[in-house]
């Protein structure tokens, strides 16, 4: 006597069908949301690198429901030997992808997720940023050429970074207000630069310029941005109306940190500068977060409302603490608004 089982039925059809681990990652790759966004152009281009280069040779073709853990403890074992950031990184996409299967609804493919190695897929941060003091930072911005200044000083005192720089626009410069509107970036995938949102949902905000920058950013849009709202402000050396390459910007940048004496102070370091500099007028973490854009979507609608009305009196400060640093110095006290 048969007995009919319609659930029993539709599991079995759910097991033939079981794809391969690249089926099923391309799958995931294609329809993959964080916060109900999609991925950015550069962590999808990072994730296709990291399936074919190391996941795809060991698990590529094996069932999805077929890979065990010791499948997965002997891949990490061997896996890019001397290179650990890629090895976590690679670990960790596998483990999520995995974790996306043993969800799946109605009918999970896979009962478990075989990755499951504590602590594989964190490393430790390579590189320790210790920020420019406010001399190292004058030397830099003295060394860089003209068309190049007003853009390290906002990534510093502004605390900004890279891919919002290149893509902001004369429009973006509120001279009223005294702010600068953040609500895209630009990065290059494939050779290509794609404008989109912020790297988070906190990322777009309005930062108040120092008072001590005014000066260089209204010479600024005078003398190297086109006119019109949609004008670059750092543009391709070559091209008003294309976006500047980190190539092109490395080319000054690098002789400019070894004047200054730091060979290390990456590009992005100006930006850690910068939360250093705002900490030290006394801005509170909240306020911090808000002006960096730098938290997690829920909490930083919160934080930005706590920073709204105090991130003018964060500016304000960041200038004092210039001038009271020239001051100090000896130096003209109106000397770091000309830079």
């Amino acid at each position: 006597m048969k007995i009919w089982a319609p659930d029993a039925a539709t599991r079995g059809a759910e097991r033939k069908a079981t794809p391969t681990l690249q089926v099923y990652a391309d799958l995931w790759l294609k329809n993959r949301r964080t916060r109900g966004r999609e991925l950015r152009p550069t962590t999808l281009q990072q994730y296709r690198m990291l399936l074919d280069t190391y996941v795809y040779p060991a698990f590529g073709d094996e069932r999805i429901d077929r890979i065990s853990v010791d499948d997965v403890n002997k891949w990490y074992d061997a896996l890019a030997p001397g290179r650990e950031a890629i090895r976590a990184q690679a670990y960790s996409l596998l483990r999520t992808i995995l974790t996306t299967a043993a969800s799946e609804r109605p009918y999970p493919l896979i009962p478990y997720n075989p990755a499951h190695i504590r602590g594989a897929g964190n490393t430790k941060r390579v590189h320790k940023v210790q920020p420019a003091s406010l001399e190292e930072l004058e030397t830099i911005v003295d060394e860089l050429p003209p068309r190049y200044k007003t853009m390290a000083l906002l990534a510093a005192w502004c605390a900004m970074r890279f891919g919002e720089l290149t893509e902001l626009r004369r429009g973006d410069i509120d001279l009223r207000t005294h702010r600068v509107k953040i609500r895209r970036a630009v990065v290059r995938a494939d050779g290509e630069f794609v404008v989109g949102l912020p790297k988070s949902d906190a990322g777009i905000r309005d930062v108040a310029i120092p008072p001590h920058l005014l000066p260089a950013v209204e010479r600024h849009l005078k003398d190297f941005t086109g006119p019109g709202k949609d004008a670059l402000l750092f543009p391709a050396a070559d091209q008003s109306d294309h976006h500047m390459a980190p190539s092109t910007l490395y080319k000054v940048y690098y002789p400019a940190r070894r004047a200054a004496g730091r060979p290390d102070l990456r590009w992005h370091d100006l930006r850690h500068t910068g939360a250093v500099l705002a900490a030290q007028t006394g801005a509170t973490l909240a306020e911090l977060m808000g002006r960096l854009g730098h938290t997690t979507p829920g909490a930083a609608m919160r934080y930005q409302h706590a920073a709204a009305d105090r991130d003018a009196e964060i500016a304000r400060r960041l200038s004092e603490l210039a001038r009271s640093n020239d001051e100090r110095d000896g130096d003209d006290p109106n000397r770091s608004s000309r830079r």
